[in-house]
């Protein structure tokens, strides 16, 4: 593939950067694993991460890790859907209030219960999870803790198996989680209509990621999550059928993918493959798919006709290993985002409603 001279330019700055943070996030020295916070200069993510521990439950629920990676794993082959499913709901939760697991609290007006948050699914996952949890940690582990290891882990066990000796690791966006976040008593569901929709213009997306301290980098990054998943017809026919009430489709979906689509979503109702080449994998093909105009969201195939965008979608398709390697840590400072952490929150017995 040919990248233009700017992607060639921005390569090896990428590459670089993405190397020293990935050294220095996992540097082994002969005591053991050493704390990445050491070498994190930023004073920003270091005031973000406050509060926060890599061995926050080492003595209190050491099992921890092995609990949840279980549970993922038990529900992700019976339904492999729930992988896309669980970092979705880590994103909405994250969208709204921070990550506080707030979009787990089922009552009348909140933000589980908004017309935004319909689709959302992966809750029974969580509460199998935290049901575990409390009968071998009670009262120790937050839902807010358990729902951001637990999209990690979705992630890592939706990359493509290795040789058949384990995974291939050089394709696994692995990342570590710190742990200590609260739960929130507050969710409020007119909130949940900030969280993008699909229908939004690149400006808004951006405009949107920088008000919870993230870049453009982390935007695009982080749509490739749109690698696995599915959404519903009903969220694309605008784009097949009257696209900006012109009466015709988008220009931008490739004539042989929206004869597809036009087969595919015959009724509203209907789910479709975010990613049409390998929806089941985790992986870059989602940024290839997008230089093919074969983006089934808008706001996807924006990114590879803004400036602002272009050049990272064409860097990424062309480079997976710093997809997987800048897919960690993006979503690692997601999961960091606006915690709540000491006495500002509460460790949820039920992860769907407040201690009484």
């Amino acid at each position: 593939m040919h990248l233009s001279s700017s992607s060639c330019f921005l390569l090896p700055i990428l590459s670089l950067l993405l190397i020293s943070a990935s050294t220095a996030q996992y540097e082994v020295r002969e005591e053991g694993l050493v704390d990445p916070l050491t070498y994190l200069e930023n004073p920003s993510v270091k005031e973000m991460l406050s509060g926060l521990s890599y061995s926050y439950y080492h003595h209190t629920c050491p099992d921890l890790e092995v609990i949840i990676n279980r549970k993922v794993k038990e529900w992700i082959d019976k339904d492999y859907t729930l992988a896309a499913s669980l970092i979705r709901l880590h994103f909405h939760d994250f969208a709204v209030r921070g990550c506080d697991a707030s979009i787990l609290l089922d009552y009348p007006g909140s933000e589980r219960r908004a017309d935004a948050s319909k689709t959302l699914k992966g809750f029974q996952v969580i509460d199998d999870i935290k049901a575990e949890v409390e009968r071998k940690c009670p009262k120790t582990v937050s839902c807010a803790d358990i729902l951001t290891a637990a999209a990690r882990d979705a992630t890592i066990l939706s990359t493509a198996p290795g040789d058949g000796t384990g995974l291939d690791l050089a394709r696994v966006p692995f990342w570590m989680v710190p742990y200590g976040r609260k739960d929130g008593r507050v969710s409020i569901d007119k909130e949940a209509q900030t969280v993008p929709t699909g229908r939004e213009n690149v400006t808004s997306l951006l405009e949107f990621f920088q008000s919870k301290g993230l870049n453009v980098l982390d935007l695009v990054v982080l749509s490739g999550a749109h690698t696995i998943g599915m959404t519903t017809c009903s969220a694309i026919q605008h784009r097949l059928y009257d696209f900006r009430g012109t009466g015709k489709p988008d220009p931008s979906i490739s004539p042989k993918y929206l004869n597809f689509l036009r087969r595919k979503c015959r009724w509203a109702s209907e789910y479709v493959d975010l990613d049409a080449t390998t929806p089941r994998t985790f992986d870059a093909v989602y940024y290839k798919n997008l230089q093919h105009n074969m983006g089934l969201l808008a706001t996807d195939q924006m990114l590879v006709s803004d400036s602002r965008t272009s050049d990272l979608v064409a860097t990424l398709a062309s480079n997976p290993s710093i997809f997987y390697t800048q897919f960690a840590l993006s979503m690692e400072k997601l999961g960091n985002t606006q915690v709540l952490t000491g006495e500002d929150g509460e460790i949820r017995v039920n992860c769907n409603f407040v201690n009484p």
